[in-house]
């Protein structure tokens, strides 16, 4: 079982809340595809993390009024 660190729970948490930046899901997807150990596909999680390069993170926009999401309603961002 891998032992659960700060920064894995916090690569997590930003997973989580944040899309993957394309260059990250394509590296782990490479990575799923050869194989790697847990450990070694956690080690490369948290790298991607420490070095701002697993997720897109935005902070959030000030609502900007109604954006039409579909044909039923409405979203307020």
């Amino acid at each position: 079982m891998l032992f659960a660190t700060q920064d894995i729970a916090k690569a997590v948490d930003q997973i989580y809340r944040y899309p993957l930046q394309q260059t990250a899901a394509d590296a782990l997807n490479r990575q799923l595809r050869i194989r790697v150990t847990d450990p070694q596909l956690t080690d490369f999680v948290v790298s991607l993390w420490q070095q701002d390069r697993l997720c897109r993170v935005e902070e959030e926009i000030k609502s900007q009024g109604p954006q039409i999401i579909c044909s039923l309603g409405l979203s307020v961002k």
